[in-house]
């Protein structure tokens, strides 16, 4: 139907499929150009690469498989990985979201297991492709840390799109090619484990110390309870992505060199790589009413913007949180095609403490979709232009 909308005729819908192989080649294609670069850069600014299991050491040194490398500052960067499925589920056809693509060919019936970002990422990449998919997450924690309004818009898209939710269970047991999640029994061809994750915490000769959920402790410039050992990225557990963790270790590197400043998670996106995409940045609506704002939400929808109804891609909205005594944006929150390329802007607001003014005299060129932060703008004083 989009096609013949765009003029585009003959192409046989009926014999349009998905190449499970073609995608894993291209994947890797772009994942080994990419490591290649890095290598690349590595080598040109001199840094040595040892492949091998590392140790901390007390001293003030790293040994890797027997040899020792004395340092001032350490910095730790293991990562995470999921928690493992309960053991009633070793039967179960699971696989782990890193070995997703040692999976010869995508079965029928899918079910996802998690409460966060990747989980629905997943589900609903599987459902593009014609399976039928059911998530399962825990109500009390589902995309956690992601405002209200949007989980209510996933909510009801998920469901939109013909995947299951279920948020009240666990999967309990697998039996006969079905997992038990509450009192259902739901045939599962295949178990896609996007638990919450668990650091991979290094050996350490002094141990260090964690926190209840089993990440390693930090302070507030991501030094442990050993000085001159920092951790960066997920296996300290404030946060999972990777922007972050390079943020966090541009921020140890500065503060090795001596330049003070403090971290501000404020301002740093979260992105969903969904259709469409989903993005937000700073405080959620839930924040600013704990932190007592006097606060105002606005709204415009991309059914109104030019290039979107271009491209066919109307669906979605930007809202803008804003402090209704100085105008300062609080938060912003994006659906839609590019989102989130687009939430890069507000990020800036909110690293310069812009106001509603800013945005509405930024000028943004016509026909383009980010035009609606202007129109956000002016609608936040009450003087919208296109609404």
């Amino acid at each position: 139907k989009t096609l013949a909308e765009f003029g585009i005729d003959g192409v046989d819908l009926e014999n349009l499929s998905f190449n499970w192989d073609t995608v894993k080649k291209r994947s890797k294609k772009i994942t080994k150009r990419l490591t290649a670069g890095v290598n690349f850069l590595l080598k040109k600014n001199g840094v040595e690469v040892i492949n091998g299991t590392a140790k901390v050491g007390s001293d003030k040194s790293v040994y890797v498989d027997g040899k020792k490398i004395t340092a001032e500052n350490i910095i730790v960067a293991t990562g995470s990985k999921p928690k493992k499925l309960d053991a009633k589920l070793e039967d179960a056809p699971s696989v782990e979201m890193q070995k997703l693509f040692d999976i010869k060919e995508i079965p029928e019936n899918i079910v996802v297991t998690g409460n966060h970002i990747s989980a629905v990422e997943m589900a609903q990449f599987f459902k593009m492709i014609g399976k039928k998919v059911t998530l399962v997450a825990n109500s009390d924690y589902f995309l956690h840390g992601i405002d209200q309004y949007l989980i209510e818009y996933i909510t009801k898209d998920i469901a939109a799109k013909g995947i299951e939710l279920i948020t009240d269970s666990y999967p309990s047991k697998y039996l006969e090619g079905k997992v038990t999640v509450g009192d259902k029994k739901i045939k599962c061809d295949l178990l896609l484990n996007c638990n919450s994750r668990k650091a991979v915490i290094p050996e350490s000769e002094t141990p260090l110390e964690l926190t209840e959920r089993g990440f390693i402790k930090t302070d507030k410039d991501f030094m442990t309870n050993m000085p001159g050992v920092y951790v960066i990225g997920d296996a300290s557990g404030k946060s999972f992505v990777a922007h972050m963790a390079s943020a966090q270790g541009i921020h140890v590197v500065n503060k090795i060199k001596g330049i003070k400043s403090n971290f501000d998670y404020s301002s740093y996106p979260i992105n969903m790589y969904t259709s469409p995409e989903i993005s937000q940045i700073g405080l959620t609506e839930e924040m600013v009413k704990e932190e007592g704002y006097d606060y105002k939400i606005n709204e415009f929808p991309l059914s109104a913007n030019a290039k979107a109804m271009i491209e066919g891609s109307s669906e979605g909205f930007i809202r803008m949180i804003s402090d209704k005594e100085y105008g300062q944006v609080l938060g912003v929150q994006i659906v839609g095609k590019h989102a989130t390329d687009m939430i890069a802007e507000a990020g800036a607001y909110l690293r310069m403490e812009g106001s509603i003014y800013d945005v509405a005299n930024t000028i943004h060129a016509h026909p383009t979709v980010s035009e609606i932060y202007f129109e956000v703008g002016f609608d936040a004083f009450d003087k919208a232009i296109h609404k």
